[in-house]
């Protein structure tokens, strides 16, 4: 059995049988998200489910590496991404109990992303441009790397707004990676995404609307860190896959989201941490679609341009411009037709 598919059976079957006692303790120490005049949902509902995609993604990776052999370098790689994530999903879980500032969890990100880059040496050196000319970031390789993780961090936390939504994103995300980690013969980078893709998957059972529990903060947050950490193995060590133009489209609807969240937020001179009902699926709600059929929307979108980031990275420059700019049309298109700007 290949070890990616040992990778993906455990982490699924561990947030399978993990989740429902994660409900049973929210409810018994009180971590419930109330409904309010933002949300959707009309009743409490759980908000620790990041405990089981915490617990399924780490049983998961340490129990392939205690049956496979894999290089010093690799190793240390992948233990960083263990380690920040842990900071990361604690910073979470914090914050679903406590409600912590909106800088306090900026400056826990801040400290995940620094302990993968300074105490594990995991950073964006360099990439490619579409022409395949190699861009050396020299100083700034640390602060775009701490940027990106950062940056990818708070999408998937913003974009979480109905059932499902950033779980499913974010599967949809980690199974591409997959796929163009096995394409590149990144065996440790394949094995943690189909992880996170089986976490991901499996969550969904009690995710899905209508949901019985909710990813929280300590979920959100730790799978857009997950999916920024196992990006960069690939962007730091295949020629390949260097641009980050790739990770960028696979997490194109997220990052559309928080751009403009940004945008409409600045212009009145309101604070970006300051919570609106501007966000894609808000938007979607309000033209008449139901929970579902707007997930289901947004999963449409991701998966366009997952299928459109695997087509780049496979073509020649002519095509890769030509896909880029049909996907970059096709997003604003949609955008512009939800006003979220």
């Amino acid at each position: 059995m290949p070890v990616y598919m040992l990778a993906f059976i455990i982490a699924a079957g561990v947030a399978l049988l993990v989740t429902p006692g994660v409900i049973c303790l929210a409810g018994k120490t009180g971590a419930m998200d109330a409904p309010d005049a933002r949300k959707v949902h009309k009743k409490p509902i759980p908000r620790i489910g990041g405990i089981g995609i915490y617990v399924a993604f780490m049983v998961a990776i340490l129990s392939v590496l205690a049956f496979t052999e894999v290089s010093p370098e690799v190793l240390y790689e992948i233990i960083g991404l263990l380690v920040g994530g842990s900071i990361i999903f604690i910073v979470g879980l914090i914050d679903d109990y406590v409600n912590l500032p909106a800088k306090v969890k900026l400056l826990g990100q801040i400290i995940a992303a620094c302990v993968l880059v300074f105490a594990f040496d995991v950073r964006i050196d360099f990439i490619t441009d579409p022409f395949g000319d190699y861009i050396y970031l020299e100083f700034l390789a640390i602060p775009a790397t701490i940027f990106w993780l950062v940056g990818l961090t708070n999408t998937v936390n913003l974009i979480d707004g109905l059932d499902g939504l950033a779980t499913g994103i974010c599967g949809i995300a980690s199974f591409t990676m997959f796929s163009m980690a096995v394409l590149s013969g990144r065996i440790d980078a394949a094995a943690l995404s189909i992880a996170l893709f089986g976490a991901c998957l499996a969550f969904l059972r009690y995710n899905f609307n209508p949901a019985s529990i909710f990813l929280g903060d300590s979920g959100s947050l730790l799978l857009g860190f997950a999916l920024g950490s196992i990006s960069l193995l690939n962007v730091s060590r295949t020629a390949a896959l260097t641009s980050l133009i790739i990770p960028l489209i696979v997490a194109g609807v997220p990052i559309i989201d928080t751009f403009s969240a940004i945008v409409r937020r600045r212009r009145p001179h309101i604070s970006i941490g300051q919570a609106d009902k501007g966000h894609i699926h808000h938007r979607l709600i309000q033209e008449g679609y139901n929970q579902k059929q707007a997930v289901l929307l947004i999963y449409a979108w991701c998966i366009m341009l997952s299928a459109g980031a695997a087509a780049i990275n496979q073509v020649e420059v002519p095509m890769r411009v030509l896909i880029f700019t049909v996907l970059a049309i096709g997003s604003a298109a949609f955008a512009k037709h939800l006003h979220l700007f």
